[in-house]
């Protein structure tokens, strides 16, 4: 095996099938070099030519953090990597431990803001977040700084934190090309309609979605894909007015999901707006877009000015709201055409993973040049 051939990818959050981890950036990387990804999944397997090492699924979140963490630090010393690229923020010291014990080089993949982001953290003390967030902001910049080769941030703002001479915004688009060969699902429809496909938690606005179909009564039925973030959460949603209309699929593959969003009419993406997703952008937005259905966003300064003439936008907290929106896209045609229209631009253009692919092996020649 040449130097430099072999990557090492750790991730304890996000199980081996994730749509960044493996499906972008795993499967890119696989077209240059050796790749092993250390994840959640109930075993070890070959799958696309990248080998997965497969750690325990956790139950709660001190095993995910301490326990997890450490398997994954053994595992990957037992890689002998030349580079090592992290995805989880609690993984950090995991990062730094690689880079001291091996001497290799180390890349930390940046999903969100994660300062910003505890502040949101509804199982840690309010009193406490503030000196949570600072301690953490702390030794993530004095990491990325002083011992970590390679920051990749998933969108420009999340960029801007880290030493601007090793950090590249690889952005989390849709594979394009992917898309493109997916066959909308044969499922027959009575109705108009519409769809989220992702985690179905509060904060997404998934109660409100619900509530917005019930106010239709009838005129829409929705899909919902992903898992739910609690069973107590899924009974709530199904005691709402407007879960007749609803009807939940399970979890998917993403072929499958996208599936459905080529069968579906329309997409929503109604995302409470929390402080780390201000300036976000919203990848489910974007498979909408790839897809061709149109989307109602979250109301939001920063998505208006990116998606103004490519979405129609609602409260999030609003189902009278959501639920105007909803009637625009049913009731007009011109509308819904003139959205797919521009969006299609956007996704062909810029927004897409062809096109951060190439950033992200750009980034990795540059760092492995000195195997060469």
């Amino acid at each position: 095996m040449m130097p430099g051939n072999r990557v090492c990818i750790i991730t304890t959050v996000h199980g081996a099938f994730d749509d960044r981890i493996f499906h972008k950036e795993g499967k890119t990387l696989k077209k240059k070099y050796n790749v092993t990804l250390i994840a959640p999944h109930n075993g070890n397997a070959t799958v696309d030519g990248i080998k997965i090492v497969a750690l325990p699924k956790a139950t709660n979140r001190f095993l995910r953090m301490v326990v997890l963490g450490t398997i994954s630090f053994l595992f990957a010393m037992r890689e002998k990597a030349d580079v090592y690229h992290f995805h989880d923020p609690e993984l950090l010291i995991i990062g730094l431990l690689l880079k001291i014990f091996t001497g290799k080089k180390i890349i930390y993949d940046v999903h969100e803001d994660y300062t910003a982001a505890i502040h949101d953290k509804y199982w840690l003390p309010k009193v406490a977040r503030n000196s949570v967030a600072r301690a953490f902001g702390a030794a993530e910049n004095l990491c990325a700084k002083f011992f970590f080769d390679g920051i990749i941030a998933a969108t420009p703002e999340i960029a801007r934190k880290f030493p601007a001479e090793k950090t590249l915004a690889i952005r989390n688009m849709p594979v394009y090309d992917m898309i493109f060969k997916t066959r909308p699902l044969n499922i027959k429809k009575e109705k108009p309609v519409m769809i989220y496909a992702g985690g179905l938690s509060e904060f997404r606005g998934i109660k409100e979605i619900i509530m917005a179909v019930g106010l239709l009564e009838g005129s829409v039925d929705l899909w919902l894909l992903g898992p739910w973030e609690t069973e107590e959460f899924r009974i709530e949603c199904e005691a709402l007015n407007g879960w007749q209309y609803a009807s939940y699929h399970g979890v998917k593959s993403l072929n499958e999901v996208y599936g459905y969003m080529k069968a579906a009419d329309m997409g929503v993406h109604c995302t409470y707006l929390l402080q780390r997703y201000q300036k976000a952008l919203p990848v489910k937005y974007f498979e909408y877009l790839a897809c061709g259905i149109p989307a109602i966003l979250s109301v939001s300064a920063y998505w208006e000015e990116l998606f103004h003439n490519c979405a129609l936008f609602a409260d999030p907290r609003s189902p009278e709201d959501i639920a105007v929106n909803i009637i625009k896209l049913i009731q007009n045609t011109g509308l819904r055409e003139h959205l797919v229209a521009n969006g299609r631009k956007l996704i062909e253009g810029e927004y897409n993973w062809e096109t951060e692919g190439k950033t992200l092996l750009g980034a990795y020649e540059k760092l492995l040049m000195a195997f060469n």
